[in-house]
């Protein structure tokens, strides 16, 4: 497996292992997680030095699991390899997804650039047409080299929800834990509260995996939760795992002001993954809902923060959505605003 320590890598080589396979976890820096089968094989690896990929593969392998593949380069890396591998994993993105309009994740910040997609979303939905300019482009490149291998190279794409769980750089949760932890008793959330980003807890997406390394095949699969909740009943839920009341304020459209209201999963439309594709090509059943999973999700979120500064912690949230995602004098100042409007 190419990314064995990271957020989904953790639990599928958890989930490989259980099920009986003999497991070379991969990663930059070799390690292991405390939590894998004693029988568990780690191994440090850098995929972009020439040659490091077929010297580790040795002989082959029977599936490679690919938490990392990223875009045409990679693509061709692992074809290039194809007859000493079995069958592939690959983990994608509903990124690659665009709507009648042409708009995707990647026009949201253009006006009026929201995706409208149906709900569910299926896999046969358009996609943004392949190339290097951004993170969308470039998955649905990785795509279309894999599927073009054919029998040569059987893989298995799974375009992942909003990730979420122990491990992962880009916790969305941070923006009501945190909050919540430095005493926030007020929220604001902009469109309504309604907005619907589907997550994917990453027990679910190591199931997928497991199901997929069993029945290899080529074939595109959406991987979700079973549930999309609104970003209000995330927020609800995370109150409740930590004994909390707070008292939201619903806008409806987008921020008011500046990222205020804004939250990591806002959006115009909602973005609910169509999931029976993946019931009834590998028999997939979700391993755990968004609700039952945030008790773990909160703790070690909690723990990450624990004496420091969240942009220490969590430098891609930084990066991702900048200093306002905690603009809390920003916040203030509307809400002081907004209580003056409603005497």
């Amino acid at each position: 497996m190419l990314g064995a320590t990271g957020q989904i890598g953790r639990a599928a080589v958890r989930a490989l292992a259980a099920d009986g396979w003999e497991v070379t976890a991969a990663s930059r820096g070799g390690g292991r997680d405390e939590t894998w089968d004693a029988g568990v094989r780690a191994v440090a690896l850098d995929r972009d030095e020439e040659g490091a990929l077929g010297r580790a593969l040795g002989d082959g392998c029977d599936v490679l699991v690919d938490m990392v593949a990223f875009d045409g380069t990679h693509a061709r890396q692992l074809t290039g390899l194809a007859g000493r591998i079995g069958s592939a994993v690959v983990i994608s993105s509903g990124a690659v997804y665009e709507d009648g309009r042409g708009r995707s994740f990647d026009t949201q910040a253009e006006p009026d650039g929201f995706p409208r997609y149906p709900v569910p979303l299926p896999e046969s939905q358009a996609t943004v047409a392949p190339g290097d300019g951004t993170y969308g482009t470039r998955k649905i490149l990785l795509e279309r080299e894999l599927l073009a291998a054919g029998e040569a190279l059987p893989v298995t794409l799974l375009r992942a929800g909003a990730v979420h769980g122990p491990y992962c750089r880009t916790p969305r949760e941070l923006y009501v834990v945190k909050r919540l932890l430095d005493g926030r008793r007020r929220r604001v959330l902009a469109y309504g509260g309604e907005s619907r980003f589907h997550p994917v807890h990453v027990s679910n997406a190591a199931e997928l995996i497991r199901l997929a390394a069993g029945n290899p095949g080529s074939r595109v699969l959406n991987a979700a939760d079973p549930e999309a909740p609104t970003v209000a009943e995330i927020a609800s839920a995370i109150d409740a795992v930590l004994g909390r009341e707070t008292e939201t304020v619903l806008v409806d459209g987008p921020a008011p002001e500046g990222q205020v209201g804004e939250t990591p999963w806002s959006g115009a439309h909602p973005v609910v993954y169509d999931m029976t594709a993946a019931g009834e090509q590998l028999g997939y059943r979700p391993v755990t809902g968004y609700a039952e999973s945030l008790p773990e999700t909160v703790e070690w979120l909690a723990g990450e923060l624990s004496g420091r500064d969240w942009r220490e912690a969590f430098p891609k949230m930084l990066k991702n959505y900048g200093e306002g995602l905690f603009d809390y004098a920003a916040e203030d100042t509307w809400l002081a605003a907004y209580d003056r409007g409603r005497r």
